[in-house]
């Protein structure tokens, strides 16, 4: 296993933006990253649902789900597509579920918390809008890093240690 954020804060400090520490992560991959596909949704996993049948080489969904924590906008069989389709990870700024299936596939997870509640399929949501949420502002294209120390977010592609 190795420690990334560190290493990348010593060589690109001036460069990073350091997201608050109030993710728990949850895949199996302990480090990933990837150029950022943004989705703005609230408790519907609609846009997420649409994604995640594409390819996702090289990429990392960053999810600004408001915070809640009342619906899981990612489970194990959106997930699962997402690996299949060879997405990196994901980063949500809300809640998931199925941890336990999660934590077995070869994928990326960082998210605020575990809830049980499915989300509702309202057809809601917006893909590539900027993203802020937890002290960092994420645009449709900027990479995104993370590691069991955190997620950083960078403008341009960093070589890495």
């Amino acid at each position: 296993m190795k420690d990334l954020l560190p290493d990348l804060c010593d060589l690109y400090q001036e460069q990073l933006q350091i997201a608050e520490p109030i993710f728990t992560s949850y895949g199996k991959r302990c480090h990933f990253y990837g150029q950022a596909v943004t989705v703005s949704c609230f408790e519907d996993n609609s846009r997420i649902r649409e994604l995640v049948n594409e390819n996702g080489k090289g990429k990392i969904m960053v999810i600004d789900g408001g915070g809640s924590k009342r619906r899981a906008l990612l489970g194990d069989m959106l997930a699962e597509k997402a690996v299949n389709n060879g997405w990196e990870g994901f980063v949500i700024y809300g809640a998931i579920r199925d941890i336990a299936a999660q934590s077995q596939l070869n994928i990326g997870i960082h998210a605020l918390c575990a809830h049980p509640m499915p989300t509702e399929k309202r057809g809601l949501g917006d893909i590539g809008k900027t993203l802020r949420f937890a002290g960092i502002t994420i645009s449709q294209g900027d990479y995104v890093y993370c590691d069991l120390n955190g997620i950083a977010v960078s403008k341009q592609p960093l070589a890495l240690p």
